[in-house]
């Protein structure tokens, strides 16, 4: 087996921002010149996080309105009152995607299922330059 890590990197809106990533994951395990194997992303942030999901309009949509519905930016979070920065809610909505995926591939395709996407979500209160770790194990 072999190990390989690279980097994606992403500028995000933050505010939920979700952003579509598997032509990302998938040019890494291209370069990576492996063919089978798993491949796994992480996100070395506590306010954004990764899932995967039908990446159009309306599931993008809904799944923004269900953390707003979940975890409401206006609620009182003791995070915000010991750091005063407003982004409670963030860190809690991040805890709950999870800060990793992992996905395998065969014949150097990502196994995932005809309507799903890897995305990442930044759910932090400003824009923010990220970069996301990605480790391919595999032959």
């Amino acid at each position: 087996m072999v190990v390989q890590t690279q980097s994606i990197s992403l500028t995000t809106r933050g505010n939920a921002d979700i952003q579509d990533i598997t032509s990302h994951v998938s040019a890494a395990i291209a370069k990576s010149g492996l063919t089978n194997g798993i491949v796994t992303i992480f996100c070395p942030s506590s306010t954004s996080a990764l899932t995967t999901v039908e990446f159009e309009s309306g599931c993008v949509r809904d799944l923004r309105r269900l953390f707003d519905e979940i975890l409401p930016a206006d609620r009182e979070y003791a995070h915000n009152a010991r750091w005063g920065d407003g982004n409670g809610h963030s860190h809690a909505r991040a805890a709950l995607l999870g800060a990793s995926l992992t996905v395998p591939f065969a014949n150097g395709n990502l196994t995932l299922g005809t309507w799903q996407q890897i995305i990442h979500v930044d759910f932090d209160t400003r824009p923010r330059n990220r970069g996301l770790v990605v480790q391919i194990i595999g032959e």
